[in-house]
């Protein structure tokens, strides 16, 4: 199972950096509050926004990956934050943002899933170099099957990273909540690995 998450990992942190090459970085303003970084963006700061782009853009992914060919991922994340860009100003509580750009990227995601082919378990899905193994593609199988209360929270902390307080901080979630997230859908994520892929729907289609 380690094995299966070290390789998705490095799959996901591939996508991850052409997506923030084509943003562009700028140095963010780490010592500012989130509220800081919102009020200032609503008043025309394009350096506050890069700085909520630093610390977002790890859970923004999360959500993408959860509902989408993960080569498409860094094109609808770029979409979400071209997006709060253009809606930031209508946010009445600066708090609210975390779980205002979390819902923001679901809504992207699911359109972008609708207009597109379900994710599928194929490696040429997975446009990175070197190509990704059968056990990344499994393991991000395995999250897409479980249940959505636990596949974002698995894959912000799998995936990207993320320790529990991190994942509180930048969804809105309780601590708590993270917590119980993360042990239960561990659990069930365990069990699909350990019992074998399940197959795909072209090999189910083809029974």
């Amino acid at each position: 199972m380690r094995s299966a998450l070290a390789a998705l990992a490095a799959v996901a942190s591939a996508l991850e950096a052409g997506a923030a090459h084509a943003q562009g970085r700028a140095v963010p303003a780490r010592e500012a509050t989130v509220d800081e970084l919102v009020i200032a963006v609503q008043g025309g700061s394009r350096g506050a926004f890069t700085g909520l782009y630093e610390r977002f853009h790890r859970v923004v992914h999360a959500v993408v990956l959860a509902r989408v060919p993960a080569g498409d991922a860094g094109d609808v994340v770029q979409e979400v934050f071209a997006e709060a860009w253009q809606r930031v100003s209508t946010l009445r509580e600066p708090a609210a943002f975390p779980g205002w750009i979390v819902t923001l990227a679901r809504h992207r995601a699911v359109d972008h899933a609708r207009r597109r082919r379900p994710p599928v378990d194929d490696p040429a899905d997975l446009a990175v170099s070197p190509p990704p193994t059968s056990e990344a593609v499994a393991a991000l199988r395995a999250i897409r099957a479980l249940p959505e209360t636990y596949r974002e929270t698995l894959l912000m902390r799998l995936v990207e990273g993320l320790t529990g307080p991190e994942i509180a901080a930048r969804t809105g979630m309780t601590p708590k909540s993270v917590r119980v997230h993360l042990h239960r859908g561990m659990k069930l994520l365990r069990k699909r690995l350990e019992a074998g892929p399940a197959p795909t729907r072209g090999e189910r289609g083809a029974r």
